[in-house]
């Protein structure tokens, strides 16, 4: 594996999952792949599981993890290419990535849509600028449009619960239900879990919001969509319950219909379906205490198999160093 940004980046999920769950059942098995060789993770925006689990998971291949938070620490990065660079920005991503590449043997990169321009941020200039300049292997903590390690992690623990990645069984539905919230999110998490299960092949899946909450169809295609949250809910067995912003214009919220609460009523639908989330949660807004804290919940499990995703990509991109 050269860089790991999308599922694109994955020749067998299914090989990839094995080797996380191999990983969380030894975690130091490989504790000599990554002595000698650090992981510079660079933070444009904020995070906790995804910097706490990347720096686990690199430590536990023997790994040193280098932390740098570029809005508190850094310059202010230039993306464009031929920019004149008379205002704000300190550094170009030329002069800058080109020099970590000497610093890393990996760059694990947090980047963050504005929401105010859809072409700008779904052109991922950011982590492109530094595929591009950095000459080693790039991995996405999240992207403008993406957000890969959540994905696979989320696919791993779809996994832990059905027993075994081939057990027999029918093909379990996925339900991608949007959430209300107090502010406009980006649409990475839905985005790239939707690529992700549809890229996995081995779930009938399907995505249902409000009427103007379609995510882009390059996404979700192959997914079916509906706007009956109820209905949606109908025999699933798994619901992933995440809130996202308009996609057509552009970063807004239209519809926050407290209705399309995950509640125990809501799971009554389902075929005791388990509950999924990213995380962090906005507790009886999004979901309510009483799924949050019950039995159908994943929500802890799915952040704790944060380590092992990352472990797993990591060990992919060394391998091929030693």
């Amino acid at each position: 594996m050269k860089n790991f940004v999308s599922v694109t980046d994955v020749n067998d999920i299914d090989g990839l999952v094995r080797k996380a769950l191999a990983y969380k059942a030894d975690p130091f098995k490989d504790k000599q792949l990554g002595v000698n060789k650090r992981v510079g993770c660079l933070f444009l925006n904020p995070s906790m599981r995804t910097r706490l689990s990347t720096q686990v998971a690199a430590q536990q291949l023997g790994m040193e993890t280098i932390i740098f938070n570029v809005g508190s620490e850094g310059w202010a990065l230039e993306f464009e290419e031929e920019a004149i660079m008379s205002g704000s920005s300190v550094e170009h991503v030329k002069d800058a990535a080109p020099v970590m590449g000497k610093y890393f043997d990996i760059l694990a990169i947090r980047t963050f849509p504005s929401l105010k321009n859809r072409e700008d941020d779904y052109s991922e200039l950011y982590i492109k600028q530094f595929i591009k300049y950095a000459g080693i292997p790039v991995v996405s903590l999240e992207s403008a449009t993406l957000h890969p390690l959540q994905s696979l992690t989320d696919i791993l623990t779809i996994n832990e619960s059905l027993g075994s990645l081939d057990g027999g069984r029918k093909k379990p539905k996925i339900v991608l239900t949007w959430a209300p919230h107090v502010k406009p999110l980006p649409q990475c998490v839905a985005n790239s879990f939707s690529q992700w299960v549809n890229a996995w092949g081995k779930a009938d899946f399907v995505i249902t919001h409000p009427e103007d909450y379609e995510l882009s169809e390059k996404f979700t295609k192959g997914a079916t969509i509906m706007l009956d949250q109820d209905e949606a809910l109908k025999g699933a067995d798994f619901v992933y319950v995440k809130n996202w912003s308009t996609y057509e214009d552009y970063g807004k919220i239209y519809c926050n219909d407290p209705e399309w609460m995950m509640t125990n009523e809501k799971l009554q639908l389902t075929n005791n379906a388990k509950v999924m989330h990213c995380l962090p949660v906005r507790r009886n807004v999004e979901l309510s205490d009483e799924v949050l804290d019950g039995p159908s919940s994943l929500v802890t499990q799915e952040a704790a198999n944060r380590v092992w995703a990352a472990q797993a990509v990591l060990s992919e991109i060394l391998k091929p160093t030693l």
